[in-house]
């Protein structure tokens, strides 16, 4: 089966309908991907049903829980080789999308993604803790996302201070989560963060447990937060 079929097939039910040039833009997504993972190492899935499912209808799980307003501004925290991001773009493409990276390779194939694939949106590369005391860029985000690996207390601290005063973060997770998020309350606490609800799903075609863990900021993270990196790691919160 092509990787389009196996998509098709995982995102039955699900609340996202793709058209045929969303589909064909995942299509390219799928392909450059693989080509490109041969000269830098973005992802260590590149098979046609487990890109399709454990990258592409794990991103697209986001649609079956938000509500995302119409030109939501969407920051993707660590996004790697764009995922959730640019997968969300392509479903919507309304949404204005940032993608935080540190690492200048990773762009250079977003780029070229993003120019196949006909579509914007802004390059930040660098730490998110720096970043995130940005005044162009703290707090003024809708939805933040991230799957990047990280403790939940830790990749709150990185990503909270980003989600404007009514706006969400969503933590893609693993399976069996509840310690880790029961860990981190008062870390989400502590940066402005109330945890709404973990939602937690089975991928299709066996693709395991997922949990997206939903937080709404309900108040201003205070100044000193994100601290610097070297404490975010010796001293979490």
């Amino acid at each position: 089966m092509k990787m389009r079929d196996y998509l098709i097939a995982a995102l039955e039910g699900y609340k996202i309908k793709l058209n045929e040039t969303q589909l064909n833009q995942l299509d390219t997504y799928y392909k450059l991907l693989v080509e490109w993972n041969e000269k830098i190492n973005l992802t260590a899935i590149t098979d046609p049903q487990g890109v399709a499912v454990k990258h592409f209808a794990d991103s697209l799980s986001v649609f079956n829980y938000l509500d995302i307003p119409q030109n939501a501004r969407l920051i993707d925290v660590g996004t790697g080789a764009g995922f959730p991001g640019i997968v969300l773009k392509i479903a919507r493409p309304d949404i204005n999308l940032t993608l935080l990276d540190s690492l200048k390779k990773r762009f250079l194939f977003l780029e070229a993604l993003l120019n196949d694939l006909a579509l914007e949106a802004e390059f930040v590369q660098g730490r998110a803790e720096e970043y995130g005391q940005d005044l162009d860029m703290r707090e003024s985000y809708d939805l933040v996302v991230s799957r990047a690996v990280a403790q939940l207390n830790t990749l709150s601290e990185y990503c909270l201070p980003f989600a404007r005063l009514s706006g969400r973060f969503v933590a893609f997770k693993g399976g069996a989560c509840e310690n880790e998020v029961a860990a981190a309350k008062r870390a989400i606490q502590t940066l402005g963060g109330k945890l709404i609800k973990i939602h937690s799903f089975e991928l299709p075609n066996n693709g395991g447990a997922r949990n997206l863990v939903e937080i709404e900021k309900i108040n201003p993270t205070p100044d000193k937060y994100p601290r610097p990196n070297g404490k975010i790691k010796s001293k979490p919160l």
